[in-house]
């Protein structure tokens, strides 16, 4: 414990650290107002929920299909030069969003293009984002530093929904037949303001462990050689499967069914934040609990992934047969707690597995694989739930983790992953 503690202190006394961490903490805060904003413009500009989901789709869907790009450029330049470049381009974005919509001339047309692009430019800055902290710590901290990244990054999600529907509310919603958007427009604005603050935190960054970039390759060429490194790497490969095929079950179980059950057992609108809050919560704590276990591991890495998912598989199981918010929202805490020790170690395991010069691409894909599924397990639960019951939804999904999780121990060499890097790393 006591070493634990040092080891953070001995963090948060490098400069470089603490001018990464702050400008984490101001771009998660920002992106929380344009995620409460944007999709609150759309609904009070046309009043259907369609259109509203159309519009955060078109963030998703460039974002999905750019990113194996953008790994490969990052890896070509340096993460640091492409998260500063994404972060001028949202800071333009959003300040034309929020003056257009302080001047009444955001029509649906126009802010879907600019959420197009917004959804463009992530695809850059979230290969350049992971990929950047193994730059800046030593590999030995890479664990520690990753928990308390994201443990701010956590905090900074749960405060910025509260204080950008505090802001749409004392400002101006949009609501009624000539209700003013000021609020709104505000929330765009403060978020194009701490692109611009984290641009200039970013800028105070040095890159003490970079390594030298390798001769540029064609973009494309770059991009197969990263897919083919994972594939060749058998301990990736089987790590980015074995996710891929969990998240195409439980994802859309979390995203569909969990609002479907908060409003027709629950309480509506209000069990829903309280079990997502709770659940956020959990995470945090999962997080923290980094610094204070550090490396825990039951046999290696790869067994106590598929360990904890057993655990989390038995606790979906009840999830939809419970009976009051109080129910969902205890489960949904150990479940939070759970994923977020195991964030904290996949990202570790990640960027200490892959060689340095293949580490946005490696990334890249590791974030392509969640968004290519999650829109599909969505449609797919959506359809289910037509023929099935919540109970069923969530018993099938459970068990179905469960399985999986045996399955990989038995026929694959996930129980055998061990957080050591490969020889030739």
């Amino acid at each position: 414990m006591e070493n634990q503690q040092q080891a953070s202190g001995a963090l948060l006394r490098q400069p470089d650290f603490r001018w990464m961490m702050s400008g984490a903490i101001i771009t998660a805060l920002g992106d929380q107002f344009t995620m409460i904003a944007l999709p609150w413009l759309v609904l009070v500009s046309t009043g259907d929920p369609l259109k509203m989901g159309l519009v955060i789709a078109l963030m998703s869907v460039p974002r999905a299909i750019f990113i194996l790009l953008g790994g490969a450029l990052v890896d070509r330049y340096s993460p640091k030069s492409m998260l500063m470049i994404s972060k001028y381009v949202n800071t333009v974005l959003l300040a034309l969003l929020a003056a257009l919509v302080l001047a009444g001339y955001a029509s649906l047309p126009v802010i879907s293009v600019l959420a197009l692009a917004i959804g463009f430019a992530s695809a850059f800055s979230i290969p350049a984002g992971t990929s950047m902290l193994p730059n800046v710590v030593a590999p030995a901290q890479l664990a520690q530093a990753n928990g308390i990244m994201m443990g701010v990054r956590q905090v900074s999600m749960l405060a910025g929904p509260l204080l950008a529907g505090l802001l749409i509310a004392l400002f101006g919603d949009g609501g009624g037949a000539a209700g003013s958007a000021a609020g709104i427009g505000a929330a765009f604005a403060i978020d194009s303001a701490s692109f611009l603050l984290s641009a200039w935190t970013l800028s105070k960054v040095r890159l003490p462990h970079a390594q030298p970039k390798a001769a540029a390759e064609p973009v494309l060429r770059a991009v197969g050689a990263g897919v083919t490194m994972v594939w060749h790497d058998t301990a990736l490969r089987t790590c980015m499967l074995y996710w891929g095929l969990c998240a195409f079950v439980v994802g859309g179980t979390m995203q569909v069914a969990l609002p479907v059950l908060a409003s027709s057992v629950l309480h509506g609108a209000s069990a829903l934040g309280l079990i997502m809050g709770v659940h956020g919560a959990g995470s945090l704590a999962g997080m923290a609990l980094t610094g204070v276990l550090g490396k825990f591991r039951v046999r290696n890495f790869g067994t106590t992934v598929l360990l904890v998912d057993v655990l989390v598989g038995l606790l979906l199981i009840p999830l939809g047969l419970v009976a009051a918010s109080w129910q969902a929202a205890g489960l949904m805490l150990v479940i939070g707690v759970l994923g977020g020790y195991m964030q904290v170690a996949v990202f570790s395991w990640l960027q200490q597995r892959v060689p340095r010069a293949m580490l946005g691409r490696a990334m890249s894909i590791f974030m392509f694989i969640f968004m290519g599924v999650a829109p599909l397990s969505a449609a797919l639960t959506g359809w289910l739930l037509q023929w099935v019951s919540l109970a069923q939804l969530f018993g099938g999904a459970g068990l179905f983790l469960m399985s999986t999780a045996l399955l990989a121990w038995l026929l694959t060499p996930m129980g055998s992953v061990s957080d050591s890097p490969p020889a030739q790393a």
